[in-house]
């Protein structure tokens, strides 16, 4: 059909009959050509459809396309309609030269950061096919304005799967579909961008060890985080104070490692219940354990006291852009509004993609996968310090993608900074510390935070290699 064209026809002469239209459409298309803005090769459009398009007569096209053939910017062969002759060179000017790109940042040669699952590792063929069936399968409102609640495809899935493996106790309806974790504190706390002032008001109980870049959002928001230290149980829910809301990690606490202790969980559940108050629960790799059982979620105690957030950024990968709040009654109406009238944030067709995966089953094959191959990888790990640096205690390895490494005191910034020299990128432990967490509350312990997910498979060992020779050396 050619090529859509945008033709600026106004003629400078003022002239408005037929043959003042030619010679604007000549013009035109002739400084097109010498723009460079119509390669040479290019396939104009048939005299009809560029009439139609311009408003203008067919034979004045017509006559354009011939005197531009005649003057070599054009040819026309049978069959093969008009293009732009290939010895039309476009106009050469000095702003319109390729800038050269800036030379590109070279990245660490090691990557052990954590949160991050194997890129290459993600399931492409199974996807497409996902994806292909998705969009084939598609409803036509499919293409329209989305619900800012999140396809229903999705949602039944979701409430499916999550009943089976992780214990949750929810409906479609009370599903509200994000684009991730961060996502979903912001339309929670009122930070979306949407105007929306979010359903719940801080102080906020985190625990003393998180990610600092939840807390420097929930800031943005005006709300003020009240750390809860840890021990080997997990978060201490009995020193929660007048707050009216806690964040937890209860099925594996990042980034320390360990999951909630059972009357920890039942004890949080009676804290909401008592204050009227709150439980978000944080599941970011809940799917990924392999030295216990699996760990149900703190939502199937009570789905009235519990927000459960969860993502497929570590299962599948974060550029998946998707999550899902499983949400108490009485919150979703205060979501939906602040997420708004229409879905703004996460691909419909994406979600249509993800529910085809999961009934499927190809997410249950994934995950399965990969938590052998991250088992694998920790197996590594441990078995590398244990001959490398016996000294150095791994804590945090029954489940997740990292592990925490215990250095000897006063050892863990001269490490890291041992690693950045040798091109390892990781994260010391002190980075994830509250600011406000106390001393004799939650004593202050070196060690790295390693993630043995990140890394492809044929770089993992070498990964290991250089991790090894900068920890602390024995005498240390």
């Amino acid at each position: 059909m050619g090529a859509d064209l945008h033709l600026d026809l106004s003629d400078p002469s003022g002239s408005s009959g037929p043959g003042g239209r030619r010679a604007a459409l000549t013009r035109a298309l002739r400084d097109a050509v010498r723009e460079g803005r119509l390669a040479p090769g290019t396939r104009l459009p048939p005299y009809r459809s560029l009439a139609a398009d311009l408003g203008i007569a067919r034979n004045t096209v017509a006559d354009a396309y011939a005197e531009l053939v005649a003057e070599g910017w054009l040819t026309a062969r049978q069959g093969s309609g008009t293009r732009v002759a290939e010895r039309a060179e476009p106009l050469r000017r000095a702003e319109r030269v390729p800038r050269k790109a800036p030379p590109r940042a070279r990245g660490p040669r090691h990557d052990l950061r954590q949160g991050t699952p194997d890129a290459s590792a993600f399931p492409r063929a199974a996807w497409l096919t996902s994806y292909r069936r998705a969009l084939q399968q598609a409803p036509n409102e499919a293409f329209g304005p989305g619900d800012p609640a999140g396809r229903v495809e999705l949602r039944e899935a979701l409430t499916e799967y999550l009943a089976r493996a992780r214990g949750v106790r929810t409906e479609p309806g009370r599903i509200v579909i994000c684009s991730g974790f961060a996502h979903a504190l912001r339309l929670l706390f009122g930070q979306d961008g949407s105007g929306g002032g979010g359903v719940l008001r801080g102080p906020l109980a985190v625990e003393a060890y998180g990610l600092g870049f939840h807390r420097e959002l929930l800031a943005g928001a005006g709300v003020r985080t009240v750390p809860l230290p840890l021990d080997e149980d997990g978060a201490r829910v009995d020193l929660l104070g007048r707050q009216r809301a806690v964040l937890l990690t209860p099925a594996h606490q990042f980034p320390t490692g360990g999951p909630l202790h059972a009357e920890r969980r039942a004890a949080v559940i009676d804290w909401a219940r008592a204050r009227g108050g709150v439980v978000l629960e944080d599941d970011y790799d809940g799917e990924f354990r392999y030295d216990r059982k699996p760990v149900g979620a703190v939502q199937g105690l009570d789905p009235e006291r519990v927000i459960f957030i969860g993502s497929v950024s570590k299962s599948l990968s974060p550029a998946v852009r998707l999550g899902w709040m499983v949400l108490p009654e009485r919150y979703v109406d205060g979501v939906l509004a602040a997420k708004g009238e229409r879905e703004a944030w996460a691909s419909v067709l994406d979600q249509l993609s993800l529910a085809d995966f999961i009934v499927s089953g190809a997410y249950d094959r994934h995950v399965r996968r990969m938590r052998q191959r991250y088992r694998r990888r920790r197996d590594r790990l441990v078995a590398a310090l244990a001959t490398h640096a016996p000294r150095v205690e791994v804590t945090g390895v029954a489940a997740g993608l990292h592990a925490v490494l215990r250095l000897p005191p006063g050892t863990e910034r001269s490490t890291v900074k041992a690693a950045v020299w040798q091109g390892i990128a990781l994260d010391g432990l002190a980075e994830f510390r509250h600011p406000d967490a106390t001393e004799p509350d939650m004593p202050v312990r070196d060690g790295i935070v390693v993630g043995y997910a990140t890394p492809s498979e044929h770089a993992y060992g070498a990964a290991l290699e250089a991790l090894c020779a900068v920890l602390p050396p024995p005498g240390e």
